[in-house]
Order: C-alpha cells, then sequence, then structure tokens
C-alpha cells in the first residue's frame, strides 16, 4: 500500500521553527522528485519546495532563505525545515512525491502548520 505520511505540524509563535518529515511506504522515494505544497483557508494550494532525485531544490520566493528541503533515501523521508516562521506561513502543508518518467504521482494527507503568538 502506497503512502505518505507527514509528520512535525503544530502551533509555533512568529519567528519560530519547525521540521516536517514525510516517510513513504509502498515505494522508494530515490527515483522520485519530492516537493512540499500547501493550502491556506480559501486559497489555491501552492507550491513551496522542491527536491528532484538528484538533489536539486527549488523553492517558492517567500520562503527562500528561511526553509530548507531535504532528503533521506535511506530513510525514504523527505524534510522541510521552517526557520522565522510567519503568520502568513499558516497552512496545510502536503508531501508530494512525483517520477519524472511517467508522472506517478502521490500525495500525503497534510499536516497542520499554525504560526500565532
Amino acid at each position: 500500500q502506497v503512502q505518505l505520511v507527514e509528520s512535525g505540524g503544530g502551533l509555533v509563535r512568529p519567528g519560530g521553527s519547525l521540521r516536517l518529515s514525510c516517510t513513504a511506504s509502498g515505494f522508494t522515494i530515490s527515483s522520485y522528485d519530492m516537493g512540499w505544497y500547501r493550502q491556506a483557508p480559501g486559497k489555491q494550494r501552492e507550491l513551496v519546495a522542491t527536491i528532484t532525485s538528484g538533489f536539486s531544490t527549488n523553492y517558492q520566493d517567500s520562503v527562500k532563505g528561511r526553509f530548507t528541503i531535504s532528503r533521506d533515501n535511506a530513510k525514504n523521508t523527505v524534510y522541510l525545515q521552517m526557520n522565522s516562521l510567519k503568520p502568513e506561513d499558516t497552512a496545510v502543508y502536503y508531501c508530494n512525491a512525483k517520477r519524472p518518467t511517467d508522472l506517478t504521482t502521490y500525495w500525503g494527507q497534510g499536516t497542520q502548520v499554525t504560526v500565532s503568538s
């Protein structure tokens, strides 16, 4: 059974940090491009960061310098380190896996991140 399970979300004060994890089961992430997306209430889901199977990274402009995406293929896990969090980072964060050869795509169930004082 294919699954992506996110963890690490929660409530944090502005300026704080969180690290999200996404662990895959039922497939190996090494041949997949991995990404984090987020969706705030009333807004469309948007790309936050991606990391390719070759470890190239890309970030949404609003998180550059604050967020870092990384992957550990041995643990079948991708991470999102989020620093200097702002209230506008509040959203449900989703993990995504996409195989570039045939565009097979999987999504996690999401984890809530709330930045509030």
